[in-house]
């Protein structure tokens, strides 16, 4: 069919998929058992959409075909003439649909994630801008339902983070917020400010999925593991047991830091989450480096050295750069509501994988 490629490759997948949940052994690995019913269930979809399609297609012929037959009756010419306007939009919604169900999923779309914050340029003010940003991931969170567990935070004397790293579980939040990552810039009068002239700050957001023991195989050899008692602010509260910990990977040379808990245990286990996740982007990102290169990134590479949208307080105005998309309210969007810029970052992505597939740039 014109503008859409061969299905022909989704239908043998589809058999192989087939084939392969059929043998005896399948449920005997539940968590692959689980990532092949989703495939399944996701080119099942796909078939289901194009059959639609070419049902439309064919209703959309047989009406021209009434429309031109001179010996049809007057009123049946009318019936197909009001027919043929819905069928040519629903054939397009059709097209655009089956466009977007051939796009290969991400492996990780459907992991937690493993949030990074961290202040940028600017000092104190940086520090304050990390905290609100923190505060607004963890407003989406809570909107959607998704749970929120605390890992690790170093704070700065002015209330802020300096650093902060959190878990956010939920449906999809790695499809959904990964497309964060990056510089977060803030244009504002600083408290401390008394001449009322604005300043420019910058936070750095990271957003990893949490990867799972069988994605990173780690050699505890290459791990240096350092324990210190964690500080606190005084009083009662006090960790006055050598619980902080502290975990360099000595092969890349990553430092992971983790004081949230008052038990040393959950400290490692969570450090080493953090590790994990690190780790695995990195995995990914050298295998996308290749297919990065060969397409058009039209919503950037998600890097954290990349600028990817300004906060401006004098003008309640919030601009992402990467689809050019600007609202108007601030304390809103700081609060959580941040869903349409999502929303349109991901449609900028589904486009430009649609690109490179009709380009013939992926693989089934």
């Amino acid at each position: 069919m014109e503008g859409i490629p061969p299905i022909e490759p989704f239908k043998a997948k589809l058999s192989e998929l087939d084939e392969q949940m059929q043998a005896p052994d399948f449920y005997s690995d539940q968590r692959n058992a689980a990532v092949m019913s989703r495939k399944h269930q996701k080119v099942s979809k796909l078939i289901e959409l194009y059959e639609d399609l070419l049902g439309a297609v064919q209703e959309l012929a047989d009406s021209r075909e009434m429309l031109a037959d001179p010996d049809m009756d007057a009123e049946l010419k009318e019936m197909a003439e009001a027919e043929i306007a819905p069928l040519e939009e629903k054939i397009e919604q059709l097209k655009e649909a089956v466009l977007v169900a051939m796009i290969p999923p991400d492996e990780t779309d459907d992991r937690n994630i493993v949030m990074e914050i961290r202040a940028g340029a600017g000092g104190d003010e940086a520090s304050l801008f990390a905290a609100d940003l923190c505060r607004m991931y963890q407003r989406f969170a809570e909107r959607r339902g998704w749970s929120i567990e605390p890992m690790s935070a170093s704070e700065s004397e002015t209330g802020g983070f300096k650093e902060v790293t959190f878990l956010l579980k939920g449906e999809e939040a790695y499809k959904t917020l990964k497309f964060e990552s990056g510089v977060h810039r803030v244009q504002r009068v600083p408290v401390t400010e008394s001449g009322g002239r604005i300043h420019t700050s910058t936070s750095t957001v990271a957003v990893l999925p949490e990867a799972e023991e069988v994605d990173i195989s780690i050699d505890p050899n290459e791990l240096e593991i350092t324990v210190a008692r964690a500080s606190g602010p005084g009083g009662q509260g006090v960790n006055t047991t050598d619980s902080a910990v502290q975990i360099l990977h000595k092969p890349t040379g990553l430092i992971v830091n983790c004081s949230d808990e008052r038990s040393q245990l959950k400290n490692k286990a969570k450090a080493m989450a953090v590790l994990r996740a690190r780790l695995l982007q990195r995995k990914q990102d050298e295998e996308h480096t290749k297919y990065a290169a060969n397409r058009k990134s039209q919503i950037g590479t998600g890097d954290r050295s990349e600028r990817i949208r300004t906060y401006n307080f004098p003008q309640s105005r919030i601009t992402d750069h990467r689809i050019n998309v600007t609202v108007h309210s601030l304390d809103q969007f700081l609060d959580g509501d941040i869903l349409a810029v999502v929303e349109g970052l991901l449609e900028a992505d589904n486009q430009d994988k649609v690109d490179a597939l009709l380009s013939g740039h992926v693989e089934v």
